[in-house]
């Protein structure tokens, strides 16, 4: 059965070194952690006071831990910037979309995406280095992760302590069980780990033969006509790495309709972006594919390839410019074409 004195003692200990760990990047069940000793912690004692207590030194525990884990993360974004960022990617299980769906967030919300950022899966791990890497202030950063980690550990705590007999009659359960119960549950664990490797496997394969390399794009640019590049890196990625291929045009994929009906369908596109394994300029390919493009393909290794490839780039402010350049010039081509027509003598 499980001992709630052994929680009430040292539910502190356990509660920081588990949210340390996991702000880390290490594989621990955290949250399942702050309803059990919530749910110990409320059984154990009986006075409303010292419950209250021991709560709040939980809480402070792991609000220092979670801090103190994250800004390990946040210098280390802060100095490396973009390698940091793929080095906490290939922490995750859905690696190929957590960066993305972060860069998106914190695009929108900035900072503040620290407040929730512990209730999606994969959103914290990736925002803490971002934050440094988009030179976020120290103490900004820390009040908003406070505040974050205080409300994400408040709830596994309220749980435990609400349903506190509820959980204390599924651990009374468990030792009835006996090993088959965590054999069943281990075998299960492993296999979901299995599969999502396996299919992050299968992905990678399958992406590295429908890629264009950076000699094949660099020899296809020298010649006529020259294939469209679009970059869909986000913002804060550009402001990381501010240069691009020349010619390349910034692009989003989510307008993929405009996208199409400027360049039409018969040109050769080409999609690179800085996610691991080029996933989203892979899967944008396979979209203009299927909404009628003859040929568009990825760019194996993205940005960085072609410059390991010794092709040169350009600055950002000349391709941004030219983009605005092309939108004024489309707004001024629609704005005539809607013009009254007057007649002279």
């Amino acid at each position: 059965m499980l001992s709630h004195e052994l929680i009430a003692r040292y539910g502190v200990l356990v509660v920081f070194l588990n949210v340390l760990g996991a702000s880390l990047g290490l594989p621990l069940p955290v949250m399942p952690t702050l309803i059990t000793v919530g749910a110990g912690v409320t059984i154990a004692t009986t006075v409303l006071s010292s419950t209250l207590s021991h709560f709040a030194m939980m809480l402070g525990a792991a609000v220092i831990g979670g801090v103190v884990g994250d800004l390990i993360w946040f210098q280390g974004g802060r100095r490396y910037g973009e390698r940091t960022l793929h080095a906490v990617c290939k922490l995750s299980l859905s690696r190929e979309k957590c960066v993305r769906k972060t860069e998106r967030f914190f695009g929108r919300w900035g900072v503040r995406v620290l407040i929730v950022a512990r209730f999606v899966p994969g959103l914290s791990l990736v925002a803490v280095p971002l934050c440094g890497a988009m030179a976020v202030r120290l103490r900004s950063f820390v009040s908003h992760d406070c505040v974050g980690v205080a409300l994400w550990a408040s709830v596994g705590l309220a749980v435990g302590g609400i349903f506190a007999s509820q959980i204390d009659m599924i651990f009374a359960l468990v030792p009835r069980l006996g090993r088959p119960a965590f054999g069943l549950l281990g075998i299960v664990l492993a296999s979901y780990i299995a599969y999502r490797y396996c299919r992050r496997i299968l992905l990678a394969k399958a992406l590295e033969k429908a890629r264009i390399s950076a000699g094949e794009l660099h020899a296809l640019l020298a010649g006529n006509p020259r294939p469209v590049v679009f970059d869909i890196r986000s913002r804060e990625r550009r402001t990381l790495d501010p240069v691009v291929i020349p010619g390349a045009v910034l692009a989003d994929e989510r307008k993929l309709r405009k996208l199409v009906a400027r360049y039409g369908t018969n040109r050769t596109l080409v999609i690179y972006c800085s996610c691991p394994n080029d996933v989203s300029a892979a899967r944008m390919a396979k979209r203009l594919r299927l909404a009628g493009v003859k040929l568009a393909l990825p760019l194996a290794g993205g940005i960085d390839a072609w410059r390991l490839a010794g092709f040169g780039v350009e600055s950002m402010v000349e391709t941004e410019a030219a983009a605005l350049s092309d939108e004024q010039r489309s707004i001024d081509v629609e704005t005539a074409a809607h013009e009254p027509a007057f007649l002279t003598d």
